[in-house]
């Protein structure tokens, strides 16, 4: 398997979300994971050394071809489709699923002090949360976590990438610096 770095390099360019090492072992067959980490960390200095227009990173668990961000402009002015728009609510309730995860609604509801039904139901549709099962508690809610696509729209290798409430709240300071 001399080819197994371009052969990667292949399934990721036609791999619509990110391949973990394991995914890529299942399709290359007789590879072992070394030869994968290998190939996929050559590829990465590739890519990087020649400075074009693609980049390979880690994201949500695995490994995907994206484009470089200070192309971004062009991009979107090819592509112009809508961004993804979150209501300040579907943010926060977002922002208490990803923190307090594995979440139940009546704790989503205490924190937020507001109904999140229909929140809920929008992020389950736009498959940035999912239901994990139901919690073994008078009524059996349904408890929610996020998901890889959570981690791919936010550019985040895992849950641990996220800023800590320190780096929130100092973010916050410097804004309000600004303001003043």
């Amino acid at each position: 398997m001399e080819d197994i770095k371009y052969i990667i390099e292949s399934l990721l360019f036609v791999s619509e979300t990110p391949l973990t090492i394991i995914r890529i072992q299942k399709v290359l067959g007789q590879a072992d994971t070394k030869d994968i980490h290998e190939a996929l960390t050559t590829l990465a200095a590739e890519y990087e050394a020649r400075k074009g227009g693609f980049l390979l990173r880690e994201v949500a668990g695995g490994y995907q071809i994206r484009s470089r961000p200070e192309y971004r402009e062009w991009i979107k002015r090819l592509i112009q489709r809508t961004p993804l728009r979150l209501s300040k609510a579907a943010l926060e309730t977002l922002a208490i699923i990803a923190y307090k995860q594995p979440a139940i609604r009546s704790d989503i509801e205490h924190i937020r002090g507001v109904d999140c039904g229909g929140i809920l139901r929008m992020l389950l549709e736009r498959k940035l949360i999912r239901v994990l099962g139901r919690k073994q508690i008078p009524g059996r809610p349904l408890i929610y976590s996020t998901t890889k696509q959570f981690l791919e729209v936010f550019d985040l290798k895992d849950l641990k990438d996220l800023p800590t409430p320190d780096e929130i709240e100092s973010l916050g300071n410097s804004f309000s610096e600004i303001q003043d």
